[in-house]
């Protein structure tokens, strides 16, 4: 669904307000290393400094945050909240409101480690019907994961 909505203005605006120093924000096209490795933007800056992004869309706006745990639950294939991705961030937005949350990978990966069990007994998991295979989510409300990915960023180191 990301591609459908890869040219979408809101994108553009998000990323804007986001970065306010933007230079160019490209779409990854096809089937290729970037793609699976969780790459649908890159995002440069005035100064040089290069950000890739994976955008995720939801058609409708759930109250919630859809974790991908397995991409493939058959064959034990992780989703991207738990396998290693070479973007920065998740940019998951709300067609009908064009809302986007940036999410940092790093952070967010760890609030899953932390905290994805509990999540799982507390929120439940949706499966989906793919061709060929099934991918299992974990809907975790929107206010619970920001919390987490902000304590997530918290490290003690003593």
């Amino acid at each position: 669904m990301s591609e459908r909505y890869a040219e979408s203005d809101w994108w553009l605006a998000a990323y804007r307000r986001a970065f306010p120093s933007l230079r160019s924000a490209v779409p990854v096209r096809g089937d290729g290393w970037a793609q699976r490795a969780g790459v649908d933007r890159v995002i440069t800056l005035a100064s040089g400094r290069v950000y890739t992004v994976d955008e995720k869309i939801r058609s409708e706006d759930w109250g919630d945050i859809l974790l991908e745990q397995w991409s493939d639950e058959a064959r034990h294939i992780p989703g991207w909240v738990q396998k290693p991705l070479a973007c920065d961030f998740i940019a998951y937005a709300y067609a009908p409101s064009g809302t986007c949350y940036l999410m940092p990978v790093a952070a967010l990966q760890r609030a899953w480690r932390q905290h994805g069990r509990q999540w799982i007994r507390e929120y439940g998991q949706r499966r989906a019907q793919n061709p060929g295979y099934v991918s299992v989510c974990v809907p975790v409300p929107r206010a619970v994961l920001m919390w987490a990915i902000a304590d997530a960023m918290m490290i003690g180191v003593s």
